[in-house]
């Protein structure tokens, strides 16, 4: 392993990369060259450091801390020459340090159990002495010198270890079937097609934990037969790729994957694949179609990937929280993991925690734990003293939950009976403000976008449906339209090919059953009780609070409103486009909505 003196973080956010952040970390290498110092230096690019927008682009430099901001191309020599030759600040960048707080994964609260995300910011993803440190592939060893592939099948089938990636099938089956299946050679693949939007658990652990999932990837490698591995990461997560391919380096140098792993007669080999950013290629035959350099379409099943995967051979898909549930499992044992969770499902499962929840970020809680103490306990309730209205689970497949299911434990089976469903773990609370017809509008906006179109239920029918909901939230919504959508989402939720289709009705079918009061009001009153809808809103400038400043009229894009300094104002409502900067900009709660 390399030793370095001082490591640069690069922030790679989307805006410090728009501001040049790419340019100056070619910069940086450069100048290192020149000075002779390059190899002395570790550059490594993360997400985020501090505000992309007022600070970017930004580096911090270890281990002084060092944080530099609104970096140019002229500022890289001097900087360079001032820190790693003359070993003091560049003042001129140097932004005054305060605590940096990861806001994905936060220290974790009293009934938080950490088991996926233990490692996360205490280990140095890229340097396997951390990870070995930690009892990294201390499981493996044990799993190629003291078991065999049935004992490994049998003490993951024991620990009930349920896949993570959504349907909750128990892993040790899985390993079991394939396995069992006839024809060689046996591949396992990691699916990381993380698609769901806001969710960023398996991104998380493979930039922060990688070596946990290729030691789960080896270990069941392991027991299926296998010899050959594949994760399927998104394009869109390029720390997690890279990180990830170190790790796989690393893994080989230390005779962790490759031949005759740790003096041993097995073999297993890992590779990385991208997908192109399809949501469909999350579903594990259109993932195995993409490996194989075919469109990410799905197909029928069965034969199940099992029997007839990659390339037509047996084939096990986990994702990757699976994956790295399983060295944890083989090495702390099984009362241990058992004893977690509830009683069909065991262990812990992480959520990417979003929407009008006072702490978001990533959590990881015990199965079992009610929803109420998740939004409340961990995520501190709803915003700005604001009343819970509904949850989904699940991602875009998920159901929306109200106040009544708010003690409900979570775990697949309670949530499946509730009408939505585990899925990777996306879980995103809205409060009052938010109208519940316009969110299954959003929500099929996206499942009909990423349908892949191959069969006519998803194509057709999630068309039809996000038609109906654009119509009623435009205010021109009919009394058949309720009908027409129950009926539209029950022959795509029986008839579609794959989950995406099955499950893109669930969110216009929970919020049917659930806020139906709020569908009828747009229909037959041409009302948004929520205030959101535009073409069912109006704004109207209240007498008694107007003070005639002139603000909302200066800012009105469509010189909707008039009135004189200091005397009341008038929003001219056959002008008004129902854009709502008068209501953000006004100071005195002036602007109504109506």
């Amino acid at each position: 392993m390399a030793y370095y003196r001082s490591t640069i973080l690069v922030s790679m956010d989307p805006i410090c990369i728009e501001k040049g952040a790419l340019e100056i970390k070619e910069q940086i290498i450069e100048e290192l060259k020149l000075q002779r110092i390059l190899d002395e230096v570790e550059i490594l690019d993360i997400p985020r450091i501090g505000d992309p927008e007022t600070e970017g682009p930004d580096i911090l430099v270890y281990p002084e801390g060092s944080h530099y901001i609104a970096l140019t191309p002229e500022s890289v020599r001097p900087l360079v020459v001032e820190h790693f030759i003359k070993g003091r600040e560049l003042q001129q960048y140097s932004a005054r340090m305060r605590d940096l707080m990861d806001e994905e994964v936060r220290e974790p609260k009293d009934k938080e159990v950490r088991v996926i995300l233990e490692n996360i910011g205490k280990i140095d993803p890229r340097n396997i002495e951390d990870y070995i440190a930690v009892d990294g592939y201390a499981a493996l060893a044990k799993v190629l010198t003291e078991m065999t592939p049935d004992d490994v099948i049998q003490t993951v089938i024991d620990s009930k270890l349920r896949g993570r990636g959504g349907a909750g099938f128990p892993a040790g089956l899985k390993w079991k079937f394939a396995n069992q299946a006839p024809g060689s050679p046996k591949y396992m693949v990691c699916n990381a097609d993380e698609g769901d939007p806001g969710a960023f658990m398996n991104r998380k652990v493979l930039e922060g934990d990688p070596h946990s999932v290729i030691e789960g990837m080896a270990i069941g490698a392991y027991a299926v037969g296998s010899n050959q591995g594949y994760v399927y990461c998104r394009a869109e997560y390029p720390i997690a790729v890279s990180t990830l391919n170190i790790a796989i380096k690393q893994a080989k140098e230390y005779g962790l994957l490759g031949k005759n792993i740790m003096g041993t007669d097995f073999s297993f080999d890992l590779e990385v694949r991208m997908g192109a950013g399809a949501f469909v290629c999350g579903e594990e035959t259109a993932l195995i179609a993409s490996i194989e350099g075919n469109r990410g379409e799905p197909r029928v099943r069965p034969p199940f990937p099992a029997t007839k995967g990659l390339w037509g051979k047996p084939t096990n898909i986990n994702n990757v929280e699976t994956y790295a549930n399983v060295p944890r499992i083989i090495h702390r044992g099984l009362d241990w993991y058992t004893s977690l969770g509830s009683e069909k499902s065991k262990g812990t499962k992480t959520f990417a925690l979003a929407g009008d929840v006072a702490h978001t970020g990533l959590i990881e809680v015990p199965f079992g734990m009610t929803l109420r103490e998740i939004i409340y306990d961990i995520g501190g309730g709803i915003k700005d003293g604001k009343a819970f209205k509904a949850v989904q689970t699940g991602g875009p497949m998920g159901g929306c939950l109200p106040t009544s299911n708010l003690d409900l434990a979570v775990d697949y089976e309670t949530l499946g009976a509730a009408g939505s469903i585990m899925g990777s773990g996306g879980m995103v609370v809205m409060d009052e403000n938010t109208c519940m017809v316009d969110i299954a509008r959003f929500f099929m906006e996206f499942t009909q976008e990423e349908s892949c179109g191959k069969c006519v239920p998803c194509r057709v029918g999630t068309r039809r449906i996000l038609e109906i909901l654009e119509r009623i939230c435009a205010g021109e919504g009919m009394p058949e339209d309720i009908p027409m959508l129950r009926s539209l989402c029950d022959e795509i939720k029986q008839d579609s090919l794959c989950g995406l289709g099955q499950g893109a009705p669930n969110p216009v079918v929970s919020t049917l059953n659930h806020f139906l009061d709020e569908y009828e009001a747009h229909i037959y009153e041409k009302r948004c009780p929520a205030k959101v809808c535009r073409n069912l809103i109006s704004y109207h400038i209240s007498e008694e609070n107007c003070t005639g400043c002139t603000v909302c009229a200066r800012n009105c894009p469509v010189n909707a409103i008039t009135g004189e300094r200091k005397q009341l104002h008038v929003i001219d409502q056959d002008a008004c486009i129902r854009c709502g900067i008068c209501f953000q900009v006004c100071n005195f709660d002036a602007v109504e909505v109506n």
